[in-house]
């Protein structure tokens, strides 16, 4: 006989517990496991009220946000929806079956307001963080260095040129980004009397966005150029889990510049700072090379970012002989090249505005050399040129010598890996909030989500394990 179902909508009585239909290897259930945010009223409590109606729980809100960010839930309002509908949403974010979800504007008004006075992501992250250190998730001997460049939610379309005079208009009808973007040129040039001659100081941009001014404008990806902001990520080494996470304009400039805030960031939170750093050549300039070696000793394994070699069959750079005691190279030919040949009554340390040395031979010595057509056939006599941060280089170019550094070059992708997995499983190829501060929360927000994914699976493999084990 064929059956037919009974709905049981009609029921006056259900005996229902929301725990019960939650499967035990769902992801949330190793997320909650791995998130505490049992300090987070007391974190918040200075930006709250001690009398009024009662507010939101901010932890409900956060939980809510971690949903979104953990399951590619772009839109606050669909977050809203989606917690509504799903029991799983709603177990995690400790709602009964006839609780009701706040609006979706409840967000913004919590972001724009007592989150960002706050810092409370920033909490909240580092809360995950000392998590991930308390399981055993990070080593602290290396970690790896990169970024990774996100789309602003400013259109092509709202592009004009940064040479072009712009009217932002009055205060008072100007958006979050605009303001944030016109008080950052205040602040870089105080002496201006208002934002426009702080701007005509400085070079301007290529083109601006009138929606997001501080995004930047880049084609560095390839194809048709965009508004864009960068994430850089500073991870360890041993599972994968991000140590610190840093907004950026997009430009490269600015992204290695980030590394020493990040590196000094977590030594002084964490009292934590590794042994190595990983990191492609962008991050293998003079400076950062020698910041790495001779103020933070740490090793650089990264490739040293080299000059372009000569396009002519003349003498590499290479191919001179440096001489630390003498402080002068030697040319195949064995000629010296010196910084100074004679003596000055000031002494003098001829360091350019690059952080360069320039060491030139003498121009009798190359005239009646039998090599000068393949050292400086243009020109009378040959310079060499040297970075102040030389030593640091060579030691880069020493450990890229090493079994260690190719070890180094295969972990590097576990960075890589990370942005593929925020771009493509999270979602976040394009950013939804606007201005520095909004890129701010969605990177740290993310990089949360990701470390909480990561701390969750760990888990709940290694709680498969001991059940194995047991039986």
């Amino acid at each position: 006989m064929m059956g037919q179902l009974d709905s049981g909508q009609n029921k006056l009585f259900y005996s229902f517990n929301l725990d019960n239909h939650v499967p035990q290897t769902h992801l949330l259930r190793g997320i909650d496991r791995a998130l505490d945010l049992g300090d987070l009223r007391q974190h918040l409590a200075p930006f709250y009220s001690p009398i009024g109606r009662p507010s939101i729980d901010p932890e409900f809100m956060i939980r809510m946000l971690i949903v979104g960010y953990c399951f590619g839930i772009r839109s606050e309002r669909r977050l809203c929806e989606e917690v509504h509908l799903n029991l799983a949403y709603r177990w995690f974010c400790r709602l009964g079956l006839d609780d009701a979800v706040p609006e979706h504007s409840t967000f913004s008004k919590n972001r724009h307001g007592r989150f960002r006075d706050s810092d409370v992501l920033r909490h909240v992250f580092e809360s995950v963080l000392g998590r991930c250190m308390a399981e055993g998730l990070v080593r602290g001997e290396g970690f790896a260095i990169d970024a990774s460049i996100i789309k602003a939610d400013a259109s092509r379309s709202s592009a004009v040129p940064g040479t072009d005079p712009i009217d932002w208009g009055p205060t008072a009808k100007q958006s979050r980004a605009v303001r944030e973007y016109l008080q950052a040129l205040e602040e870089s040039n105080p002496v201006a009397s208002d934002a426009a001659e702080s701007a005509e100081s400085s070079t301007p941009p290529k083109m601006i966005s009138l929606s997001d001014p501080a995004s930047s404008w880049t084609a560095a990806p390839g194809g048709p150029a965009f508004f864009a902001y960068s994430t850089n990520y500073l991870i360890d080494l041993e599972a994968g889990i991000i140590m610190d996470v840093e907004a950026t304009p997009a430009n490269r400039s600015h992204e290695v510049e980030s590394t020493k805030t990040m590196i000094d960031r977590v030594e002084q939170r964490l009292c934590l700072k590794p042994a190595r750093l990983v990191g492609d050549t962008a991050y293998g300039t003079a400076a950062m090379l020698g910041w790495m070696v001779e103020q933070k000793e740490i090793a650089p394994h990264v490739p040293v970012w080299e000059r372009y070699a000569r396009k002519d069959d003349a003498f590499s750079t290479s191919e001179f002989k440096w001489n630390e005691t003498a402080n002068e190279y030697r040319c195949p030919a064995g000629k010296a090249l010196r910084s100074e040949r004679r003596q000055f009554k000031n002494s003098r340390t001829h360091v350019t505005k690059a952080d360069t040395i320039i060491y030139r031979s003498s121009q009798l010595d190359c005239a009646g050399c039998s090599m000068k057509e393949r050292c400086c056939p243009k020109t009378p006599f040959r310079k060499v040129t040297r970075s102040i941060h030389e030593a640091a280089r060579d030691e880069a170019r020493r450990i890229a010598t090493t079994s260690a550094y190719k070890q180094s070059r295969r972990e590097r992708k576990k960075v890589e890996m990370l942005f593929a997995h925020l771009k493509r499983i999270l979602k976040l190829d394009r950013l939804r909030l606007r201005g520095p501060s909004g890129a701010h929360d969605e990177f740290l927000l993310a990089a949360t989500a990701q470390n909480l994914r990561r701390m969750a699976i760990r888990l709940m493999a290694r709680d498969d394990k001991s059940e194995i084990a047991t039986a």
